[in-house]
């Protein structure tokens, strides 16, 4: 076997190996979605259903890649008049780019127009993209340790250029544009696109900078400063005007009651959550497998998101 063959082998053995391996991702998926098919519905009130009054908590936990159901969770609040306040209950590394803008515009509509409070309880981290939501609300709490900030963007896509022509493989472009290929993950970018990149990259981070600066009540160059990417502990961005109080999430809720005049212990109404059942996973184009759509998205990520 010639050194080529021997390539092309040991190519074919790492696709084979990655199949595999999202073949167990499937398997494992399939599994989860057994288990969590059961039940489903509203999720349980926390906290007295005695009390003279609704708050509204909405949970923003993990990375976010879709704003759908959050502006959906956040309007149904807005506009029922049984919730007096709203809660954001954030532990989020922020997400992408988009999608986080369009829940900050949310919560920004949310207290100019419906004029509902609505505040911010940061439990162990609050960064990028979740900081920027956060920055839209009324009023920002935080534990002493919880991470708060990085204000920033980052741009990433994985070159594996190298395992192609390790491979003797060779791929195949034709295009009308000169930039219309910029970031393909298999070479380099030239210095022109590198420069379209990073243009892109700098223009949101400035529209990152205005909406906190907005959100916050503060000039942009109070946040400009502060915009470099760095996360501080709560008890580091209280005094940078990053949160406005030190508070755990039950802080959170009993000022949040007291602000809107409910006495005692407040009522904790949390959205509807339709679990998927097993059929819906099996039923669902490309819940199991990816479609042709999926698998041409080699399209570079914006993203709101701390690493």
């Amino acid at each position: 076997m010639n050194e080529q063959q021997k390539r092309s082998t040991w190519f074919w053995v790492l696709i084979g190996g990655s199949l595999f391996g999202v073949f167990l991702l499937v398997v494992v998926g399939l599994a989860f979605a057994i288990v969590h098919s059961v039940g489903g519905g509203q999720l349980s009130s926390i906290g007295s259903t005695l009390g003279s009054g609704n708050i509204g908590v909405i949970d923003v936990d993990g990375v976010i890649l879709n704003a759908e159901t959050p502006v959906e969770q956040l309007r149904k609040f807005a506009d029922d008049g049984s919730i007096k306040a709203i809660v954001l209950h954030i532990d989020s590394p922020g997400g992408g780019a988009a999608a986080s803008q369009e829940i900050y515009e949310e919560v920004r509509r949310i207290r100019t127009e419906k004029k509902k409070p609505i505040v911010a309880c940061i439990e162990s981290v609050g960064a990028s993209g979740a900081y920027y939501i956060a920055s839209g609300t009324g009023k920002i709490y935080a534990n002493r340790a919880s991470i708060v900030g990085s204000i920033g963007v980052i741009m990433e896509y994985t070159n594996y250029g190298d395992l192609l022509k390790w491979a003797k493989l060779k791929n195949i472009t034709i295009k009308a544009g000169e930039l219309k290929d910029a970031g393909s993950p298999t070479r380099d970018l030239t210095p022109k696109e590198q420069a379209y990149m990073q243009g892109l990259v700098d223009n949101m981070h400035s529209q990152f900078i205005a909406d906190v600066a907005t959100g916050r009540a503060q000039p942009v160059a109070e946040i400009q400063p502060l915009a470099t990417g760095q996360v501080w502990t709560g008890q580091q961005a209280l005094p940078l005007h990053l949160i406005d109080a030190i508070g755990s999430y039950r802080d959170t809720l009993l000022a949040t009651a007291k602000q809107v005049g409910i006495s005692g212990e407040p009522n904790v109404v949390k959205p509807y959550i339709k679990r998927k059942t097993l059929l819906d996973v099996l039923t669902t184009p490309g819940d199991l497998f990816p479609g042709p759509e999926k698998l041409l998205e080699r399209n570079v990520g914006f993203y709101f998101l701390w690493r």
